[in-house]
């Protein structure tokens, strides 16, 4: 599996190679403890040294791997790493959903509804890719919507490692078929309708059950 290149336009070329290293990290490709050179890396992508070492020093500072002087080890996504992964998720967007509630804008909403519709679309023509990047703007769109700067750089600290996880783990939803995609969508238009009540305890209920529906998803992705 390759990281999609339509994913990538505007990267730098180290941001490039990181998106395709973390892929090969997480999916278990690269495997924990194996130990890579940053020559060997720039051979792999056809890249000179400087690209290597900037996606190197972001996938550190991920806890992918280890940067040490005989090379480049590799930590891995330990099931406990996701699952923490998706309690910060969990955080971000019972925050940012509470902060709307009072006054949701209808932009947003229309916003919403439009992306759900291209996920229609992408699960129509069994494109998981699309499916995935649709399913992350989604998201995305509520957290920017808050207008809340320090949660904002907290969501782009995890949006690419969040961003593999949703893509290896869409492609397990449309291995179970076009009823377990359908359930996804469901569970979009949900959130959508608890937003538009404007209660809080319906929207922390249905963030809730959205993050319990996707933990279980996690794990049958992560075949634990």
């Amino acid at each position: 599996m390759l990281f999609p290149s339509s994913w990538l336009q505007g990267a730098s070329r180290g941001e490039a190679i990181a998106c395709e290293l973390r892929l090969r990290i997480i999916s278990g490709t690269l495997r924990p403890g194996e130990v890579l050179s940053e020559n060997r890396i720039a051979a792999d992508f056809d890249s000179s040294r400087s690209p290597v070492r900037e996606a190197l020093r972001t996938l550190s500072n991920e806890g992918l791997i280890r940067l040490e002087r005989m090379g480049v080890v590799v930590l891995g996504l330990k099931i406990k790493d996701v699952e923490e992964l998706y309690d910060v998720r969990f955080l971000i967007e019972s925050f940012v959903q509470q902060r709307l509630a009072s006054a949701v804008p209808e932009q947003l909403i229309t916003q919403l509804h439009n992306i759900i519709d291209k996920m229609e679309l992408a699960g129509r023509h069994q494109d998981a890719v699309e499916f995935a990047y649709q399913d992350l703007i989604f998201h995305e769109t509520i957290i920017e919507a808050a207008e809340h700067s320090r949660i904002s750089h907290l969501w782009r600290s995890i949006r690419y490692v969040v961003m593999t996880v949703m893509l290896l783990t869409t492609k397990e939803v449309f291995n179970q078929g076009e009823q377990k995609v359908s359930a996804v969508i469901e569970k979009h238009r949900l959130l959508i309708q608890a937003l538009e009540s404007g209660d809080k305890s319906l929207i922390q209920a249905g963030v809730r059950q959205y993050f319990k529906d996707s933990g279980k998803t996690l794990h049958d992705s992560f075949d634990i």
